[in-house]
């Protein structure tokens, strides 16, 4: 074990919110966890990276694959111990008409944005029960969601399917463990989050029209540190220029 700071596991890394969550981890001294499906793309997101200056592993992991799942929390137990700040922020999207999207385009959307957050929530919870970790709050897990969580759109099925799947995990596993002392989270990203390079505004748009990430991951790590008595199960988050 690396050493007896607090771990953080992002499933569903890449430039913007995922690579926001884990420079904002590290800078409240947490060992940080890095994961995503691509290996290359990973290596290369962690060989940028800059701010971690703890324990930090780049895994490579399918959310989709339960095998993967089992595999990255049983290595972050073994290195780290039990995290206690898990976020799933993996996800697919096919922009289609019904019509014209196939069976494999559907269910693959699906297992990105519903399935893999069942594994992984469901990982998260049994590291976060084994754990010997005093107090009511044993650990926090966070889902990311968005706009198509509360709204299915014209062409958005492949989207707004795994996230209304998604929204229900949450307040499923909200209701069953948060009395056994786990946090658990849903926030809906109603919104165009800021492109990969900072500072880039969007069509003319100007500042603050387009969803920071680095504001986006504050507001995850002050879920975390919420004390029981005053849990939020959802949260919404969205430009101040965003119609609603």
């Amino acid at each position: 074990m690396a050493d007896n700071r607090d771990t953080a596991v992002i499933v569903g890394v890449g430039h913007g919110l995922g690579m926001a969550l884990a420079q904002r981890f590290a800078r409240a001294e947490m060992n940080v966890v890095m994961a995503a499906r691509n290996a290359a793309k990973l290596e290369a997101l962690a060989s940028e990276f800059s701010g971690i200056v703890h324990h930090t592993i780049a895994v490579a992991c399918d959310a989709t694959r339960e095998a993967d799942v089992e595999a990255l929390f049983q290595r972050v137990g073994a290195e780290l111990g039990p995290p206690r700040l898990v976020v799933y922020n993996a996800g697919a999207f096919v922009r289609k008409g019904i019509l014209e999207t196939t069976a494999e385009e559907f269910e693959r959307c699906w297992r990105a944005g519903c399935l893999g957050g069942f594994f992984v929530g469901r990982e998260a919870v049994r590291a976060m029960l084994g754990a010997k970790t005093g107090g009511r709050h044993r650990g926090t897990i966070i889902f990311t969601g968005a706009t198509a969580s509360l709204r299915g759109g014209a062409n958005f099925h492949n989207l707004a399917v795994g996230k209304f799947g998604l929204r229900a995990l949450a307040q499923s596993m909200a209701r069953e463990f948060q009395p056994q002392g786990i946090h658990v989270a849903h926030v809906i990203i109603d919104g165009q989050i800021e492109a990969e390079r900072p500072g880039r505004s969007v069509a003319g748009r100007g500042p603050d029209a387009v969803l920071s990430p680095a504001a986006i991951a504050e507001s995850y790590y002050q879920l975390h540190l919420q004390p029981p008595s005053a849990w939020t199960l959802e949260l919404d988050l969205r430009p101040y220029v965003e119609k609603f």
